[in-house]
This record gives structure tokens, sequence and C-alpha cells, in this order.
């Protein structure tokens, strides 16, 4: 008994009341599993912020095609999702369930990357026909990659850790892994994209070669991250032992009778949603560079206010989630970030054209460095600062909480699905996020300008209130969609406790030698498990 307890211990299975046991991870573990989210992120900064620049700017497709069609191929690329979420959860490899299609996601990625960014250049001016169709089919290879290695953030959790204590914590560490993809390629993207244009050969010669080695060296370090869990005895209720070959009608019935799931799947998709409009590039320039008239000083600085007002909200997130559960933290924060933007909404409907007392302003350069800032200012990096704060802290609560989804189906049915279920979440959410670019290209056509804005657009009538709509007010919908949904979400801190006792006794007695059905139908409550426990 002592040896098998010194394996648990080795393998992060702890001894728990019974014969239940959680599966907790180590430090390095939790660290670097979440890159893989920043590895693929790198990607969605590319697809959804700057694909558009390269259609139109260096190919010269049509700005209605080039916006459109991220939402065509985003959308094909969640009909692809459920198809990847099946074979990951049939798959059993002496590699592991999750690691192969990591790699083969960022390998399709790489690939398809040079073959879109630099091969396409390669056709005739005069081909436009051909510009359109091996622009489209690369795309779609791309987004194919893509589809492959972000299923397996959500569905690899699963067998990560499911401690309640412990699952809080990759939502801390897939920030810290953003930063450093996503973070970094937004961040030197501006920079380079403020010197050269975003819609230059140039800006791509140095943005893909970036994206492809960040994105490779993160996918490494989430690879050694999950080695360790990629095992069978990480998966289900005991490997070989679990129901693994679902079939579709399995899958139907998941998402007909898993009403969390419905449930967590309005409230980030619309949140998803909200949060790739407000940060498009586009958004950006115009309320840095048409409306406030200074880009370079303005949009870096704001980025980072915001990152730095996250941190608080991370760590008190952190907590807060351990102590009351995911779902509490989601909710408080939620509405935190609603009432600060009814302020950032009303600070920009104040602003007047050519008034610099209602105008952003930080720092001039205009004859030496000085610092410009005024009440208007400070005001919008208050009230902006500590929304951004709120809500971004939030942004990636949904993947922590698609692990307690998967849970909680495994108590449910006895269904281990996490493939699927990561899959089936991002596949609504990918549909829905997918129209973001479409909606910011519509909106720009609807103020008359015929290409996306750079930093040589001039302001015009109508992009105060476009601003504010795409920056403030779709946020704000989405957030009060979010506090709906969640009202009925059942699975709180202690709700997961109970649904994890329950699975450790059933998988402990399956492991001894106890068919399924019989583990499912002795122990279907925390009552069940306190009273085995008892008789013992």
């Amino acid at each position: 008994m002592a040896s098998k307890e010194g394996q648990n211990r080795q393998d992060g299975l702890e001894p728990g009341a019974g014969e239940t046991s959680l599966n907790r991870a180590k430090l390095y573990q939790l660290v670097l599993f979440p890159f893989n989210n920043g590895a693929t992120n790198v990607y969605y900064v590319l697809l959804m912020n700057y694909i558009a620049y390269y259609a139109e700017g260096v190919l010269g497709l049509l700005l209605a095609f080039a916006t459109t069609m991220v939402t065509v191929t985003r959308a094909l690329d969640a009909f692809i999702d459920p198809v990847v979420g099946m074979l990951i959860d049939w798959t059993q490899t002496r590699f592991g369930k999750f690691r192969p299609f990591m790699v083969l996601g960022n390998v399709v990625m790489i690939v398809s990357s040079l073959c879109l960014f630099y091969g396409t250049r390669l056709i005739p001016a005069d081909a436009t026909a051909a510009k359109y169709v091996v622009y489209t089919l690369f795309y779609i290879l791309l987004m194919v990659g893509y589809s492959i290695q972000t299923s397996c953030t959500r569905s690899g959790q699963t067998c990560l850790t499911n401690d309640p204590k412990q699952r809080p914590t990759f939502t801390l560490f897939n920030t810290i892994a953003s930063l450093v993809g996503m973070g970094v390629t937004m961040a030197v993207a501006s920079l380079v994209g403020g010197v050269v244009g975003f819609r230059t050969e140039e800006f791509f010669n140095i943005l893909i070669p970036l994206v492809i080695c960040l994105s490779a060296a993160l996918t490494a370090l989430a690879v050694v991250g999950i080695a360790g869990k990629d095992r069978p005895e990480f998966w289900g209720l005991g490997g070989k032992s679990s129901k693994t070959q679902l079939k579709v009608h399995d899958y139907v019935q998941i998402f007909k009778h898993n009403h969390e799931l419905k449930r967590l799947i309005v409230a980030a998709s619309g949140t998803k949603f909200a949060f790739a409009v407000a940060t498009n590039t586009s958004v950006g320039i115009l309320l840095y560079s048409c409306m406030m008239g200074n880009y370079n000083g303005l949009y870096l600085p704001m980025y980072v206010l915001g990152y730095a007002f996250s941190a608080p909200f991370f760590l008190g997130g952190l907590r807060l989630s351990q102590k009351a559960g995911q779902k509490k933290t989601l909710v408080t924060f939620t509405s935190m970030a609603l009432l600060l933007y009814l302020g950032v909404c009303g600070l920009l409907m104040a602003w007047q054209p050519g008034n610099p007392d209602l105008t952003l302003s930080i720092f001039s350069t205009d004859g030496g460095f000085h610092l410009t800032l005024n009440a208007y200012t400070i005001a919008f990096i208050v009230l902006y600062g500590l929304g951004y704060g709120a809500y971004y802290s939030t942004a990636d609560m949904a993947i922590p909480m698609i692990a307690d989804v998967s849970d909680y189906e495994m108590f449910r049915s006895g269904n281990y699905a996490p493939g699927v279920i990561g899959t089936l979440f991002s596949f609504v959410d990918k549909l829905v996020s997918s129209l973001s670019t479409t909606v910011v290209g519509i909106a720009l056509l609807a103020v008359g300008l015929n290409h996306l804005p750079d930093t040589t657009t001039a302001y015009v009538p109508g992009m105060k209130g476009l601003t504010i709509v795409l920056f403030c007010v779709i946020p704000m919908i989405a957030w009060v969609l979010t506090l709906v949904a969640m009202k009925g979400y059942s699975l709180t801190g202690k709700r997961m406790e109970e649904i994890q006792a329950v699975n450790g006794t059933r998988k402990a007695a399956i492991e001894a030698g106890m068919p399924v059905e019989e583990a499912m139908e002795r122990w279907s409550s925390a009552e069940d498990v306190v009273g085995a426990a008892a008789e013992k």
C-alpha cells in the first residue's frame, strides 16, 4: 500500500478521503502547458488583426473580400473543430493523446504561413483570379493547423490537474503565456507598423519570421509541460476502463444534456467577440490616431497600462476562484468592467475634435520629450485601465472552466470527452468571434472608408460614434449576456469539490476491477462517497 501511495505522489496523485484521489500537477507543468495557448495566440493576432492588411495592401485584393475571408475561413475552422475533438478523444499513442496534435498543428501553421505570406507574392500581378484562389486555399490550411493545435489547450487541461484549488491557476499562467505570445507579437507589430506601415511587404517580412519562431518555441515548452500527464492513467475514469470510443450520437447527447456547457458557451463566446472587436488594430487606429491624433504616443502606452492594471485583478481573481469558485470571479469582475466602461463611454462621447482639454495626451516629442497629461487623459487611464484589467483577467477564464464542464460530463454520464467538449465550445466561439473582422469592415465602409485605416488616415465625420460602438458598446452588451448566462451556471467551487470526490471514488473502484456502469450507479453524489468511507 505504501509503495502505491508513493507512486501516486510521484505521478501527482494525492490520496484523499477513502479511495478517492486528486490529480495535481507540478509547478513547472502548470507554468509550461499554457504556452500552447500562447503559441496559438501568436497566430490569432496575425489572423485577426493583420492578415486583411496583407490581402489588401500587398496582394491588392478588395477590402470587402479581405475582411469577409477572415469571417468565412474562421467559420469553416469552427466546423473543423468537432472533427479534431473526436480524433483527440479516440487517440491513444505512445506519445500520448494531446502532444501529437500540438506538434502537428504547429507544423501545418508554419508551412501554410510560408506559402500564404511569401508564396502568394510569386503570382504575377495580372493573375488576379489566381491570387484570390491561392490566398484562400493557404488561408484555409493555416486555419486547419490553428484548429488542430488550439483544440489541445482546452482538452489537455483535464489530464493536467482536476484539483479545484489548483485549476484556477491556469488562468494566471495562461495570461503570462499570452503576454509572451500575443503581447510580444502585438507590441512588435505596432512598433514596426507605425514605422513602415501595416500594408507593406517590409512589415510582413519582419512579422512572419517572428510569428513562426515564437510560436514554435512556445509549443516546445508546452509539450514539455504536459509530457508527464499525457498518459492513460490521467485520462478519464481510468485509461482503458473509460468510455473512450464515443459515437457521434454520444456527442449529440453531450451537447443536448450538458446545460452548463451551453451556458458557458454563451458567456464566453460573446465576450470573445467583444474582445476581438475592441482590440482590432483598425479600432485602435480609429481611436488613437484618427480621433486623438497620436497613435505612436498612445497605443503602446495604453496597451502596457492595460496589462499593468490587469495584474492585481489576476492575483485577486486567483484567490477568489480558489476560495469561492471560478463562477464567482467571472461574475464579479465582469460586473466591475461593465460599470467602469460606462465611464469610458461617457468620456469618448465628450470628446471634441480640436479641443486639447478633451483629447488623450500622455507625452509629446515635439521640441523635446515632455509630459502633456491632462485631466481627461487621467480619467480615461483610470476608468479604462481598471475596466480593461477587470475584464481581461477573465478573458481566458473559460478555458479552465471548460475543464470543469468536462469533469462534470464525466460525473454526469461517465464519458471522458475533453476533445469534443472543448471543440464544441470553440465551434460556437469561433462562429461568433469570426464575425468581428467583418463587423469592423462593414463599419468602416459605413463611414466612407474604402480601405483599412492606418496612421495617415484623417478623421472624418462619423468616426466618433463608430469608435464608441466598437470600443465600448459591443463589449458592454457582451458582458450583460455573460451575466445572464452565468446566473443559472451551477458549477460553483463547492459543487466542483463534490464532483471531483465522486469521480475520484468511481475511478478507484474501476481501476480495482469494478465495471464502469456499476461504479456510476453506486456513487452518484457526495453523500454516497461519505457513506462509503464511513462504512470502511
